[in-house]
């Protein structure tokens, strides 16, 4: 492997950033025993804050080694537009006309299901969520459909402080249901997109190659979680009506948010979009509850902060992914998956000519089967851990049970990708 000084440098800081991700948990003890410097140790167990800290640790060695033009030169020529569109998609997504939408769709499928299986209604709240938001995430794109899923997982079921298996084994369902769930088209899932324009992947190819497969993945992960869970779910509370929100805000708030899915790929239409809703929800505020800025932002830092550190792994990622039997790759990219991003894993992938079918259906298989198994592994995962990491004991969601509880529902999904 050839490499340079500055690539060897960018790869051990990026191997203690995935270290650190690891080590959030600790850094919140440090800050209950050390109140006096709690600030700074509270800063460093956000996992959220991890890739864009050591980013920038990397633009000062890159300075340090080479010069700042160097620096800034290799700032400029990423592209942050997978960070911006999951901070833009979070901000929409979240608002209240769209979460109330979603919920009496849900609610309305609920009683259809429930009529029919004479189930309860938390149960079939839960399995639908798992089951059917996944899948909205081949339209609206997989960070939108994390974040309508966190939303909705997070009334039902995390704000009554379940048991730690209820929380992290549907928080692992739901990062590997998300993952494997934008499959069905070609613009929805960042692995998928990566290599979509490359390798002339239509949406039809997609849903061939891995539509039938993933819904069964799907179906049997949420059927699984609702059995085991069944009994720790609450009804949901009859005394509290919820106010009616006018179909007219709710059609506003719904072309916005298609309208950020639409141009997913121009920053600056839906940057201009997305300030228009702003200004939209404050004009309008009657029907509105505030909006999760700090939380998209910290997810938007998160993932800026692993396209700079994740550009200058590919002098050891592509050797290796290029001596590989697809079978090979398939298990090798489910693996690399949970140390780094999966759409930079697709990408490097790309690069290397002269692939086969095979090769590239492995490539992307195994990137999205193991895009659960860590915060990192899948773009969306990290607004899912914002938005539901409060009601996890001491604020911190620890990698290691997260990656314990996503093993089952990963085995699920290779099990369909290769027998199927």
């Amino acid at each position: 492997m050839n490499f340079t000084p500055t690539e060897l440098g960018a790869s051990i800081i990026f191997a203690i950033a995935v270290l650190h991700t690891f080590c959030t948990g600790y850094f919140e003890s440090l800050a209950r025993k050390n109140p006096r410097h709690a600030g700074l140790w509270h800063l460093l167990g956000e996992v959220e804050i991890v890739f864009g800290f050591w980013a920038a640790i990397l633009i000062i060695y890159i300075s340090l080694t080479d010069n700042l033009s160097t620096a800034k030169d290799f700032l400029n020529h990423r592209n942050f537009t997978e960070p911006l569109f999951v901070f833009a998609i979070m901000i929409v997504a979240g608002s209240k006309p769209i979460l109330y939408f979603s919920t009496q769709l849900l609610h309305a499928l609920a009683k259809g299901l429930q009529y029919v299986l004479r189930t309860g209604s938390a149960p079939t709240l839960y399995f639908l969520t798992l089951g059917i938001t996944p899948l909205l995430g081949s339209l609206i794109t997989e960070p939108a459909a994390m974040t309508l899923a966190a939303f909705l997982l997070r009334d039902l079921v995390y704000r009554h402080r379940p048991s730690s298996l209820v929380l992290f084994g549907t928080l692992g369902v739901l990062f590997v249901n998300i993952s494997i769930g934008g499959t069905l088209t070609n613009f929805a899932a960042p692995p998928v997109l990566m290599v979509a324009s490359t390798w002339e992947w239509s949406s039809a190819f997609m849903f061939s190659n891995f539509g039938l497969e993933s819904c069964i993945a799907i179906f049997i992960n949420a059927l699984v979680a609702t059995l085991l869970f069944k009994n720790q779910l609450l009804e949901p509370s009859k005394t509290n009506k919820e106010v009616r929100i006018p179909a007219a805000v709710i059609a506003m708030h719904l072309l916005f948010l298609f309208g950020v899915v639409f141009f997913a790929h121009d920053p600056i239409i839906f940057m201009w979009l997305l300030l228009f809703f702003i200004g939209y929800t404050t004009a309008y505020p009657k029907h509105q509850s505030p909006l999760i800025l700090k939380e998209a932002l910290l997810v938007g830092f998160f993932l800026a902060g692993l396209v700079v550190l994740g550009a200058l792994q590919g002098w050891w990622l592509q050797p290796i992914l290029q001596m590989m039997s697809p079978t090979a790759v398939f298990y090798g990219s489910l693996a690399l998956t949970a140390i780094t991003d999966n759409a930079a894993l697709t990408y490097l992938g790309s690069l290397v000519t002269g692939t086969s079918l095979e090769f590239k259906l492995a490539l992307v298989g195994g990137a999205v089967a193991g895009g659960g198994l860590t915060v990192i592994a899948n773009a969306p995962n990290p607004a899912g851990i914002a938005i539901l990491r409060p009601y996890f004991p001491g604020n911190a969601v620890s990698a290691i049970y997260l990656f314990i509880a996503a093993v089952p529902p990963t085995l699920i999904a290779i099990a369909a990708y290769r027998l199927i």
